[in-house]
């Protein structure tokens, strides 16, 4: 062999090489093999991994896409060649093409939230202010479209740069789907995975363009205005508490017992505390009148009787003030009525009237037995003439 021929041999086997990416990130979705000149030499070695995509470019223009595998660009297997215009050189001299290793994995844990909150009408808060926040994942589904349309003529791409622009496309379509949910806001958090699959659903729509694609999409909490999550809480504690006269009456009972053990005038505030709770009214007025006889006794017997109210519905006498009555129980307090003749004030429930006599209960209908009112001579009801005029 000739010095010329060990040259030339020397020249062609420099361009002989192995084009693979060994990716070390967690981030990079696109990476541009550094070929020198950006000759590559045929029968190159085109080594592509699992969750890998190799591209040739040529001349601005995607030529070829190749997935996992080994491969020698030559002529045989490989059309690229004939798409990048090697033929004129026989495929024995090297061609020019830029080779872009595109990541194909899911890039997890990528975060999303709303910068500012999203107005939301809803049936038990009328205007409640929204936020949110979660994560997804996503991949590139075209590798074509992504470089096209994405990451362009870039020779690193990483997750960060395209982050703040799906950022936007999320929250845009989030506030899209929950107004046209109209999921009420004691709800929400019930439904956080059907509002993650409809927003998905949404994203890929608009993602398609960039040969992205969003493979999972959680909402991980919706958070509503302090003063709407205080009135949430306020309406807890009451479904808690179940009836409120029990419980009310339960801490009657309570307080009535610590006060019994309490020893040097607890009995007095038992009372006092009885008498808030209507239902402890008997027990209330028991107290009292226990606490007014110590203090007549404190006086040694000087000081002045106490007046006595007979109670309008058993007449047993009871201390002037008294709410209800020590020995059955009933209101001290009796509400007036007016005769229904004369207009003379008397007690609810009088049946006749201690000015003229007249009786307070309402004639009747004979025919449908309606109430008629005083002096009507004919019933509401059903138009019969009544027997007597209504005294």
């Amino acid at each position: 062999m000739s010095i010329f021929d060990k040259v030339k041999e020397a020249a062609l086997n420099q361009f002989i090489e192995v084009i693979e990416w060994l990716d070390d990130t967690k981030d990079t979705i696109l990476y541009r093999f550094p070929v020198a000149g950006q000759e590559i030499k045929n029968e190159a070695q085109l080594i592509v991994r699992e969750s890998q995509t190799a591209v040739f470019v040529f001349e601005g223009q995607v030529a070829d896409v190749f997935g996992p595998g080994r491969y020698t660009i030559d002529g045989g297997n490989t059309p690229i060649l004939s798409k990048l215009g090697a033929w004129r050189y026989g495929f024995n001299s090297p061609f020019k093409s830029e080779v872009y290793f595109v990541n194909t994995k899911q890039f997890t844990d990528m975060k999303w939230g709303t910068a500012n909150p999203i107005m939301l009408r809803d049936n038990d808060f009328g205007i409640v202010r929204l936020r949110a926040f979660g994560a997804y994942s996503m991949r590139v589904a075209d590798p074509r479209e992504f470089i096209k349309e994405v990451a362009g003529t870039n020779a690193h791409f990483q997750t960060e740069d395209i982050d703040s622009q799906l950022k936007r496309a999320i929250v845009s379509e989030f506030s899209d789907a929950i107004g046209e949910m109209k999921i009420a806001a004691l709800d929400l958090a019930a439904q956080y995975k059907e509002i993650g699959e409809q927003i998905r659903a949404k994203i890929n729509e608009d993602f398609k363009s960039y040969g992205l694609e969003v493979t999972k999409f959680y909402v991980e909490n919706i958070s509503l205005p302090e003063e709407v999550e205080k009135a949430l809480d306020k309406r807890s504690s009451m479904g808690a508490l179940g009836d409120a006269g029990k419980y009310m009456q339960f801490q009657a009972a309570d307080a009535l017992r610590d006060a019994a053990q309490n020893e040097g005038g607890g009995a007095g505030l038992g009372a006092g505390l009885g008498a808030g709770f209507a239902v402890g009214g008997q027990m209330a007025n028991a107290f009292g009148n226990i606490g007014q006889q110590g203090g007549q006794n404190a006086q040694g017997g000087g000081g002045q009787s106490t007046q006595m109210v007979a109670c309008p519905s058993c007449g047993k006498q009871n201390a002037a003030g008294t709410k209800f009555c020590g020995d059955c129980g009933a209101k001290m307090e009796v509400q007036k009525v007016p005769c229904v003749k004369c207009g003379a004030e008397l007690r609810e429930g009088a049946k006749f009237c201690s000015e003229c006599g007249s009786s307070q209960e309402k004639a009747k209908c004979a025919n449908c037995q309606a109430e008629l009112a005083p002096g009507a001579k004919f019933c509401p009801e059903c138009g019969t003439k009544t027997e007597e005029e209504t005294v």
